[in-house]
């Protein structure tokens, strides 16, 4: 039965997509949209490229105007973070002590950044996560000298290709000898890593960092795990971040790495989760999955909207990111990452403009375009089949 009133608890990219899907589908019920920050739904990306640098104003991020909001026809509850969840009245109680109630209740709560243990309440320490986030941050760099950014993964190499743009100093610190390793695997890590230190991003790379110093209570430094300290005027902790779940405890429902929800995105009857703090089963690869990306944001929004309104449709998507570093645009399709093997099948990494395809026991597990996003959305179809024979004059990498 189509349930008469809908609560989506996020009002970000996910949350926003899975309000539009319903009402595309002809929902005609009540909708509500409760969200921790006081912006209207803005967009993610951005913030650590084109807002950081300050090419992008930050009223542009907004995902949606106020006008083509009002034609949802729903309640935005903003400013108003979600305190906890009774999943057998479908009631979220908030910070301010409302307490919502609906047939369906989609968690979209998204993600947290993680923070140094032990780390100083100290001025100059930053993370990016929010609008808010993004506009300190930069504040902090057209101020600063040297940055030194702690973590590897996407949203630090983000940041350091974008610091050093702006002129800063910037260091990238962290634990993997490569950046973005865990995503890429060691050949297009290796030349991610060649890209940052061809522009003047210093790479200390491999060590843990072990903590900050500081000095009349601004941060002036990192210390990493020989006792090398990195001098710095600004840090960043991108070291990754966690599912905002903290408010269902004692909901009943099943916590780990996420939401945890069947294939259907459901997590209990009339409970369902889309985007960053969804842990679904994925069918095609029978396993638990869970996205942090601002595609997958919208297409799982897709498929919950369908099964609230009485599909019984699974979510089977072919995992997809991006990243800006530089000139570079680096797009993933599938599963890449260590431990496959790696073969450049378009292009020639010499001239900055590649794709390279990743197998696993004779099948296609992943394909990366490094500056071709056609070439690599057409390989994309490869995904999940045997690997087609090798072209001729295609190098072989890895």
């Amino acid at each position: 039965m189509t349930p008469s009133r809908v609560l989506v608890v996020g009002a970000s990219a996910a949350g926003l997509a899975t309000a539009e899907a319903l009402r595309r589908k002809g929902y005609r019920g009540e909708l509500t949209l409760l969200g921790a920050e006081r912006h209207q739904p803005y967009d993610r990306p951005p913030l650590s490229k084109q807002v950081l640098a300050g090419s992008r104003a930050p009223d542009t991020t907004r995902l949606r105007s106020p006008e083509v909001l009002a034609g949802l026809h729903a309640e935005l509850l903003l400013g108003d973070p979600a305190a906890g969840l009774d999943p057998r009245t479908r009631t979220v109680r908030t910070a301010s002590g409302r307490a919502v109630s609906a047939d369906a209740v989609v968690v979209a709560t998204g993600l947290r950044p993680r923070t140094l243990p032990g780390q100083p309440d100290v001025e100059g320490v930053h993370v990016l996560r929010t609008l808010d986030d993004a506009l300190a941050l930069r504040a902090g760099l057209l101020a600063a000298r040297r940055l030194v950014v702690v973590g590897e993964g996407v949203l630090g190499s983000e940041i350091a290709a974008t610091a050093c743009a702006m002129g800063l100093d910037v260091t990238l610190a962290g634990p993997q000898p490569t950046p973005m390793l865990a995503q890429f695997g060691p050949v297009v890590s290796g030349l991610l890593a060649a890209l940052h230190t061809g522009h003047g991003v210093r790479l200390r790379l491999g060590h843990a960092v072990t903590g900050l110093t500081s000095a009349r209570g601004r941060v002036s430094g990192v210390r990493l795990d020989t006792e090398e300290i990195l001098p710095a005027d600004v840090v960043v902790v991108a070291i990754g971040a966690e599912p905002v779940t903290g408010w269902l405890a004692g909901s009943g429902l099943r916590i780990d790495n996420g939401l945890v929800c069947d294939s259907r995105c459901r997590a209990a009857e009339g409970i369902y989760a889309v985007g960053d703090v969804a842990a679904w089963h994925h069918e095609l690869f029978d396993a638990p999955m869970r996205l942090e990306n601002r595609t997958n944001a919208t297409e799982q929004a897709l498929t919950v909207a369908d099964n609230i309104l009485g599909a019984d449709r699974p979510y089977t998507p072919v995992p997809y990111f991006w990243t800006d570093q530089f000139d570079a645009r680096i797009q993933a399709h599938g599963r890449p990452g260590p431990g496959a093997a790696v073969t450049v099948v378009d292009g020639d990494p010499a001239s900055g403009r590649f794709t390279a395809r990743y197998e696993r026991d004779g099948k296609v597990t992943g394909i990366v375009g490094w500056s071709m996003p056609r070439q690599a959305r057409l390989r994309s179809q490869e995904i999940g089949g045997p690997a087609p024979a090798l072209e001729p004059s295609a190098p072989r990498k890895g």
